[in-house]
């Protein structure tokens, strides 16, 4: 079985379900054989967005016709609720999630790089009390973060060109899945924070 897309043909791998719960909130991400599942359940409260998919069956022998669903790129999942707690918290902190909030920038000489040439850097120093905590992590190229050493910004006379931050639930969505439509795109940032770096720039998130 293969999906449909108007006008193009893609494999399920190649594509994201964005999973909300009924009021709006986001929850997770999920592959489009998952999706099927909740539309055939009745799990589905609503959907919404440009893209649609459809998945082509077998052939009735009563009526000739195939049999055929569509579903969206967006789905609300009756019932979902219950998943909330999980995602109240401080995002899980990843190297791929620090570079990408930071959009490969090093946050000391300002110049962008590969994610193969960027260093999570610890603000505060481990060795004075410095933690891997989102505020104390910042990405730094591999000279800065050999200039630094293990010393205070301060210390090593290199402010920091922007302030750590953590990401908020619908911006660490978007740091998450680097296959993100455009219409799932629209509603996650609808709701980041205007402070947030992804309003920044020229929009890449992905190096």
């Amino acid at each position: 079985m293969r999906f449909r897309e108007p006008g193009v043909w893609s494999a399920p791998s190649s594509v994201s379900i964005l999973v909300l719960d009924a009021g709006g909130t986001p929850r997770r991400w999920i592959g489009v054989e998952e999706a099927v599942g909740y539309y055939y359940k009745r799990q589905v409260a609503w959907d919404l967005g440009d893209h649609a998919f459809t998945l082509h069956g077998g052939i009735c022998r009563a009526t000739g016709e195939r049999s055929s669903l569509t579903l969206r790129s967006i789905v609300a999942v009756r019932g979902d609720s219950s998943r909330r707690a999980r995602f109240e918290h401080t995002p899980a902190l990843t190297r791929e999630m620090l570079f990408a909030r930071d959009r490969f920038v090093c946050a000391y000489c300002g110049t962008r790089h590969r994610a193969a040439d960027l260093t999570a850097e610890h603000v505060q120093p481990q060795s004075r009390g410095g933690r891997d905590t989102w505020t104390n992590l910042v990405s730094a190229c591999k000279p800065c973060n050999l200039r630094k050493g293990d010393r205070t910004p301060e210390q090593a006379r290199m402010p920091l060109l922007y302030v750590p931050y953590v990401p908020s639930l619908h911006e660490a969505f978007i740091l998450r899945n680097r296959r993100i439509l455009a219409d799932q795109m629209e509603f996650l940032m609808a709701g980041v924070p205007p402070n947030s770096r992804l309003h920044a720039g020229d929009g890449a998130l992905h190096a």
